[in-house]
């Protein structure tokens, strides 16, 4: 009887050993995961900060622009003024 419960005793241990190597494969799985998730978290945060940096940029070259066409705009309404100037007084001494 001795042998057979030295047998049991092994058998369970046997187990319990192989559940404890499963259930450690399966954390060690599952923290994989776990860091490849967090990984790819990471990456689409960097992502998406990059994505806004460039359009804040290109937000602000738009707003260089619009300031470039209003200042030329300006310039250009004072140089037809100041020809409208120069047109009366001509008329002003051809009189």
């Amino acid at each position: 009887m001795s042998a057979l419960e030295t047998f049991s005793e092994k058998e369970r241990a046997y187990h319990a050993y192989q559940a404890r190597q499963n259930y450690l494969r399966e954390q060690r799985s599952i923290q994989r995961h776990m860091e490849e998730l967090r990984a790819e978290a990471e990456q689409a945060q960097a992502d998406l900060e990059r994505a806004q940096a460039d359009k804040a940029q290109a937000q602000a070259s738009m707003q260089q622009a619009r300031a470039n066409l209003e200042q030329e705009r300006a310039a250009k309404e004072a140089a037809l003024a100041e020809i409208e100037r120069l047109k009366e007084q001509l008329r002003g001494q051809a009189d």
